[in-house]
């Protein structure tokens, strides 16, 4: 058990660096422009949801566009109302990296990361660098993948990770716990995704636990945003809670439908893992698209329930 416990924390701590370096590659390759988009495109609602999915979608992290909007908001260059378009498209482009990493590229990775490699360490070029680190990420996330699926079967012949299992299999709340608290600790619905999908794949998680563990990562996603309003002022502690708030509200929802929605993403792939990455768009989408035409409810909600007058 220790040897297994200790690749599958290796197996992780890859898929944490893999993100990291895709993540400053491709912060690398938009520069300080990202931020100058963010501040400019956030006009009205639609433009800011716009602006949110492209600049996730940009930097592959949710919650470094949630730890952005938030600095931005508690230093007066956004309003509240402004960051709440950002919140609701961060949370769709947030969902390219789970589609990435169902891609089966075979022996197509060892050659990905040496020329990711050879760039980062021989290219002087801004772009050059940027599109290596890129490349290394990507292949730390495919690395960590089947990582994942190989270790999934014989650590569920262990006493305490079949009983995980089992009862994630059983109790979609469990699964939904699970996937917060997972999440909460190691900062990424992506890796938290990634291993459930892991366990799909092998069939030892159903999807509808595997969709109990996605939405559970929601939640878990926002923690980032929360940690990073600390100490700042009451805005900027809005906008954490607004994002919060909207993911359980989506969440909440969803869970009573988890048996229906398994059988709509089912149809449209046959792999359970590119099954669970499906989800993890529609959900997202829905609940963005839902929410958007409401932006100003939603603030008007956030002021009453944490009683804040709305000055605006």
């Amino acid at each position: 058990m220790g040897r297994l416990f200790v690749l599958f924390m290796v197996h992780i701590g890859m898929f944490l660096l893999g993100m990291f370096m895709m993540k400053s590659g491709l912060y690398v390759l938009s520069g300080h422009r990202l931020k100058r988009w963010v501040l400019h495109f956030t006009k009205t609602p639609v433009q800011s949801f716009l602006t949110g999915a492209i600049a996730t979608a940009l930097l592959q992290s949710s919650s470094a566009i949630m730890v952005l909007t938030v600095g931005l908001v508690a230093t007066g260059y956004l309003t509240f109302q402004q960051s709440i378009g950002i919140i609701l498209g961060s949370n769709i482009g947030s969902t390219i990296t789970t589609e990435l990493i169902t891609l089966d590229l075979g022996t197509s990775i060892i050659p990905m990361l040496l020329a990711g490699a050879l760039l980062v360490f021989f290219v002087r070029h801004r772009i050059g660098s940027g599109i290596g680190m890129t490349l290394v990420g990507l292949a730390c996330l495919f690395f960590a993948m089947e990582g994942f699926s190989e270790l999934a079967k014989p650590l569920s012949s262990e006493p305490l990770i079949h009983e995980w299992l089992q009862q994630t299999n059983r109790s979609y709340a469990f699964g939904v716990l699970v996937g917060t608290v997972l999440t909460a600790l190691i900062q990424s619905s992506a890796a938290t995704i990634g291993i459930a999908m892991g366990f799909l794949d092998e069939r030892l998680l159903t999807l509808p636990a595997g969709i109990a563990i996605l939405l559970g990562a929601n939640i878990g996603t926002c923690v980032t945003a929360l940690l990073a309003s600390i100490g700042a002022g009451t805005e900027a502690k809005l906008t954490a809670y607004t994002h919060l708030w909207l993911n359980i509200a989506g969440v909440g929802i969803f869970y009573f439908l988890i048996h229906p929605f398994a059988d709509v993403v089912s149809m449209f792939a046959s792999k359970s893992d590119v099954q669970l990455a499906h989800a993890s768009v529609l959900f997202n989408v829905i609940c963005s698209i839902a929410a958007l035409p409401f932006t100003r409810w939603i603030e008007w909600w956030i002021y009453l329930v944490h009683g804040i007058n709305n000055r605006s």
